[in-house]
């Protein structure tokens, strides 16, 4: 479930006028300054009359959101809960519309409220918001009240200089501003980075870290997104930049707010976990055997000062709600609040005004179901409806005609059907020999970013796949790459899948039609890819041989783990992975004859 890499998304701009191609200059000289103490909590205070020893301070979180202002269709909208009974149910949730209603709600009779986020907000967006390069998405952050965020890998998509702007405002350096008279504001929010210094003059590329202030009530905030960063993100989208360790990071700006007086402190963490169940109410401190949380957040969290409070986590798309211990082996909150505005967390953090500090054993949390059934934030609805207006000429395009759902996201199985169509159709537009010869297709999981849908998302009619939608399956606009690579090689990806750096948390590659073989999923490391099993058209890999391999520039860059994949030589530029998957749609489905969903028998699980 890894969030996923991408292009400098200008370059898919030939939508609307054929916009061309825009590189992202040089890093800005001055990034946002613009982050200055908020001291806006909502609601009203005690006045001025005896003020009680403690106060509860709400604390609102939420990750993921990937510009998901509309509800997220099919079963990536959905979020699992267990039954009293046992059984789990899914419940479609998500949209900022509902998102906004429940975090206003929340707040009601909570004097002292902050929301914060965990990075992620923008990037990998459906067509509304990633058609104007998420204006949209932080133009409704505002509107609810966000009031902290840390910066999580997708947001460097577009590279520092549009992540400036994204904070600071002004129109787009190419597309210039959207809507006639209306110049872009900026997030209202602070941005935090501190583990993301310049290069050239190793200074912060944003703030570290932010204090929230209300009657007295300071709470410090530290922002900071995985340190693998640019292992997730094309070379472009972090030109310029160092990422460094999220534990020293956090415990050195700890440090620095412990000195300033601010004894309690909140780490925004875009990194996370996988808890043992997917339900959103599973009791993450459950005893039993293989219980809990597993992933790199454990020992992060293990790792940073107890002068940290809670902590915000985000990144794995997961829900949970858990306790690690501290280096002091006192237990401490760490949640996550799945992805696209489906849940948000609340947390009560209980200030003790002698001490300034929160009083950790009182500290209570629990995610919460943004509900599609209650009434929608009309200002969002409004927001909505006017950014629509303006993609729809583009949007609401017919591509092509389903049978049936084909899931992605949505599909929790190494083999997606969507992920079969995606690599075919990469596989169809490269195997002519002046497009490149491809003879198999690699597609990494994590850039699937929605399912195909059945029902109609609007007035095109069921069935029907626009733009918009294909758009939200494959929003990166990566172009295409087909390399020479050897069945060794080749060998070495697939292994890759499970070991490594992937070890922990695998990524299936995608594999095109023709190539098949056998995971044993009981065994470890390397040895779960049965060697002898990989075959192509029928025939075995020959370790010798060289193959033509299609796959996105991310992948060709051996993103993701995938070293052996950046190995690749003989290396031909073809179109975008977007214009393949709208090409194939056309060529296979009609009215009247939908594409169906595919068989998934290429990858052979043993479990």
């Amino acid at each position: 479930m890894s969030a996923t890499p991408q292009k400098n998304r200008s370059a898919r701009r030939m939508l609307a006028a054929a916009a061309g191609l825009a590189t992202v200059g040089a890093l800005v000289a001055a990034m946002p300054a613009g982050a200055h103490d908020r001291g806006n909590g909502h609601g009203h205070g005690h006045g001025q009359g005896h003020k009680p020893r403690t106060v509860d301070v709400q604390l609102l979180s939420f990750n993921d959101l990937h510009g998901n202002l509309e509800p997220p269709a099919g079963s990536a909208g959905n979020v699992s809960e267990t039954q009293p009974d046992g059984t789990v149910k899914a419940i479609p949730a998500g949209g900022v519309e509902y998102l906004a209603t429940s975090l206003r709600t929340a707040r009601k009779g909570n004097p002292y409220s902050v929301t914060a986020a965990g990075g992620d907000m923008v990037g990998a967006s459906p067509l509304l918001s990633g058609l104007f390069h998420d204006e949209p998405t932080i133009e409704a952050l505002n509107k609810i009240d966000l009031d902290v965020s840390a910066v999580g890998n997708h947001e460097f998509d577009e590279g520092a200089t549009e992540l400036a702007r994204l904070q600071n405002g002004g129109c787009h350096p190419v597309e210039g501003c959207y809507e006639k008279g209306k110049k872009f504001k900026g997030a209202d929010f602070p941005y935090l980075a501190a583990n993301v210094t310049k290069e050239k003059t190793g200074k912060p590329l944003l703030k570290p870290y932010t204090v929230w202030k209300k009657n007295g009530v300071k709470i410090g905030f530290i922002g900071v997104t995985l340190e693998g960063t640019p292992d997730i993100v094309t070379a472009n989208g972090v030109k310029g930049l160092k990422f460094h360790d999220e534990v020293k990071t956090i415990n050195k700006y700890a440090k620095e707010l412990d000195r300033k007086g601010v004894k309690s402190i909140v780490a925004l963490i875009h990194e996370g976990g996988a808890p043992a169940s997917t339900s959103y109410n599973y009791d993450c401190d459950s005893p039993g055997a293989g219980d809990g949380i597993s992933g790199p957040i454990v020992d992060i969290a293990k790792g940073i000062t107890p002068k940290v409070d809670a902590l915000v986590t985000g990144h794995t798309h997961q829900a949970y709600v858990c306790t690690v211990p501290d280096p002091a082996g006192k237990p401490r909150m760490v949640t996550s609040a799945s992805s696209f505005g489906k849940l948000y967390t609340d947390t009560t953090l209980t200030y003790d005004r002698r001490t300034n500090d929160i009083v950790r054993t009182s500290v209570k949390s629990a995610n919460h179901v943004v509900t599609r059934d209650q009434p929608k934030a009309t200002d969002m609805t409004r927001l909505i409806e006017r950014w629509n207006k303006l993609a729809a000429p583009i949007a609401n395009r017919p591509q092509g005609w389903i049978s049936a759902d084909i899931n992605g996201r949505g599909s929790t199985a190494p083999e997606k059907p969507l992920g079969n169509v995606i690599a075919d159709a990469q596989l169809e537009g490269l195997a002519p020999a002046d497009k490149g010869g491809a003879e198999v297709a690699f597609m990494n999981p994590g850039g699937i970013r929605a399912d195909l849908v059945h029902k109609a998302s609007g007035s095109e009619g069921d069935g029907v796949v626009t733009y918009g939608e294909a758009f939200t399956v494959q929003p990166f606009t990566n172009m295409m790459n087909v390399v020479d690579l050897t069945g060794a090689q080749l060998v070495t990806a697939l292994q890759q899948q499970v070991s490594g750096s992937n070890e922990a948390s695998p990524k299936i590659l995608q594999v095109s039609k023709g190539l098949t073989y056998t995971l044993d999923l009981t065994k470890t490391g390397a040895a779960r890819v049965v060697t002898d099993t990989i075959k192509l058209n029928g025939a075995a890999i020959d370790p010798a041989k060289t193959y033509r391999v299609a796959m996105n520039e991310f992948l060709a860059g051996g993103g993701d783990g995938f070293a052996a994949l950046g190995q690749g030589t003989n290396k031909l530029v073809g179109a975008s992975d977007l214009d393949l998957f709208n090409a194939y749609l056309a060529a296979h489905s009609t009215a009247s004859a939908p594409l169906a969903p595919p068989a998934t028998d290429r990858i052979t699980v043993i479990q």
